[in-house]
């Protein structure tokens, strides 16, 4: 091997000495000096009794060595089998590396970085020395492309210094993540509540929009896109979109920025009071229905609210849906109006004009009228004459002969009935009806029919706990008392007696004025036989 040499002055006395007595251990860091290079190899000069060889690939920049250089190498070794000490430049690198990052640098530390090769789960990353960065760490989201990251100067966070193992993780995610955080806080301690900010539409849900600042999101409910009521934000916004908005409140404690876009725009209530005023009619479209009523849409961003109690003049409305249905036009007359509050009260039944105003000219006592059965009560019928307009037929107003339990045993729902006016109070917004004023009292015909004693066959119609109901006659029933019937002392009175079964009786009382037929079938005379053939 062919070394170029140096020729170096004699050495004094004193300096020979030193060098005969420098000890030199394995693991050590000395200085050295270049005194002879190959094409692949360099030889160094440490002052002990033998030089060392270390490989030029070892070096940094080896065309930039010269014979004479001063170097920094490690001993791996104080003598081989020829004699040789054995040294490294690489890892006197590495040891002088691994001494400045664990002195200068703790975990959590951002650190200057440069990606060298890929390896089996991530990158080799040089930063002094070779660190690992996991293939998971190297970017915000998943993996990024590793190939593409190699020879780039980057920035890292030390995750964990393992001075045992003198190993070193590194993220270049966290340092990103780190950096977008710095930049979210300076960008929220910039924010004033009601300036107005350009942004981005990032993302859209079901309750707002959210968008980016610039590094930080705020929220835009769906409340304050729109005066007017939108089903969905993307009704009016869609992803990507630039976008003016106003900063309504800023938690810095959270990093909640909440914004408004229908702040932007003048407040359609601004003027509500001169341009609804109590009285008028307006038109609009029903947007809701809840139990106590419905809101009605008069212009975009106005809304209305129809009370339960406003919808009809007469009748009973449960809820809104009877009457109305989402989407429907209606019109309604102004109650009153709130700007400040921004609530606006609406009368539909106003709207269609108080019947009950001329009920008292139309609805005279003794009137026959014609009306539909909208409700059945245990009571009575609620007879709709006309819209807005409802009687109450009683059960007791129903038959002259018959008693009514519930109206159900003789009217349907829906059906058209003709009754005859018995009262009308416009007042108290009630009149009362009835139908067997619709032809004459047959009692005074019942009691020259049934005298007391007569002899009578009819068919029970009920059986109740203190006795029997007896048809005697078309709509004619007599009361068969419990202590009238022929009973056994142990028989009971719903296995003798069934509804629609005949029974024989006679008449034992008979009150036109309280209208009650009394029966007893104890006692009687035998049925009299047929007449022979």
């Amino acid at each position: 091997m062919e070394m170029t040499a140096v020729t170096e002055a004699p050495s004094t006395l004193s300096d020979l000495y030193e060098k005969s007595l420098r000890v030199v251990t394995e693991g050590q860091l000395v200085k050295g000096r270049i005194i002879a290079m190959s094409p692949q190899d360099v030889v160094v000069d440490i002052g002990f009794k033998s030089e060392g060889t270390i490989n030029r690939s070892e070096f940094s920049d080896p065309n930039s060595l010269a014979v004479g250089d001063e170097v920094e190498v490690l001993v791996e070794k104080v003598e081989d089998e020829q004699g040789m000490v054995i040294l490294s430049k690489y890892k006197a690198d590495r040891q002088k590396g691994w001494d400045r990052i664990v002195t200068m640098c703790k975990e959590g530390d951002t650190i200057e970085g440069r990606p060298t090769r890929k390896v089996k789960g991530g990158l080799m990353v040089d930063i002094g020395i070779e660190a690992f960065m996991p293939a998971s760490l190297a970017s915000f989201k998943g993996y990024a492309n590793l190939d593409s990251l190699v020879g780039q100067t980057l920035k890292f966070i030390i995750l964990k210094i393992s001075r045992a193992r003198k190993n070193i993780v590194v993220s270049h995610r966290d340092y990103l993540l780190r950096e977008k955080d710095q930049q979210r806080q300076k960008l929220i301690e910039s924010l004033t509540v009601g300036e107005r900010r350009s942004g981005t539409v990032k993302n859209l849900t079901d309750f707002g929009a959210f968008v980016d600042l610039g590094g930080l999101d705020g929220l835009l409910h769906i409340g304050d896109i729109s005066w007017g009521r939108i089903g969905h934000p993307s009704d009016i916004l869609k992803v990507g979109q630039p976008l003016d908005v106003l900063i309504l409140s800023v938690d810095r404690q959270t990093n909640k920025v909440s914004l408004g876009l229908k702040q932007l725009l003048p407040s359609p209530w601004q003027h509500a009071e001169e341009k609804y005023p109590a009285g008028q009619r307006v038109k609009g479209k029903v947007v809701n229905l809840v139990p106590y009523g419905a809101f009605v849409e008069v212009e975009p961003g106005i809304e209305g609210l129809v009370h339960i109690s406003e919808l009809s003049w007469s009748k009973r409305v449960n809820h809104p849906s009877e009457l109305l249905q989402v989407s429907q036009e209606i019109e309604a007359v102004v109650l009153a109006v709130d700007a400040k509050n921004q609530r606006l009260s609406l009368g539909m039944r106003q709207a269609a004009g108080d019947p009950w105003q001329t009920a008292a000219e139309k609805y005279l006592p003794m009137t026959k009228v014609v009306g539909r059965v909208r409700q059945l009560t245990d009571y009575g019928v609620f007879i709709e004459l006309e819209d807005g307009l409802e009687g109450l037929l009683h059960n007791a107003d129903i038959s002259w002969t018959r008693k009514i339990n519930h109206p159900s045993e003789v009217l349907k729902k829906g059906r058209m009935v003709d009754v005859v006016v018995l009262t009308c109070d416009p007042a108290s917004h009630r009149i009362t009806l009835g139908m067997k004023q619709l032809m004459d009292d047959p009692w005074s015909q019942l009691v020259q029919q049934f005298s007391l004693g007569a002899m009578v066959e009819g068919i029970v119609t009920k059986v109740a706990g203190f006795g029997l109901f007896v048809e005697i006659a078309k709509d004619v029933e007599g009361l068969m008392h419990l202590s009238e019937l022929e009973l056994g002392a142990t028989e009971r009175l719903e296995d003798r007696y069934r509804v629609g079964s005949k029974v024989r009786a006679q008449v034992i009382k008979l009150d036109e004025l309280e209208r009650k037929i009394g029966l007893s079938n104890k006692n009687l005379p035998p049925e009299p036989s047929p007449a022979a053939s």
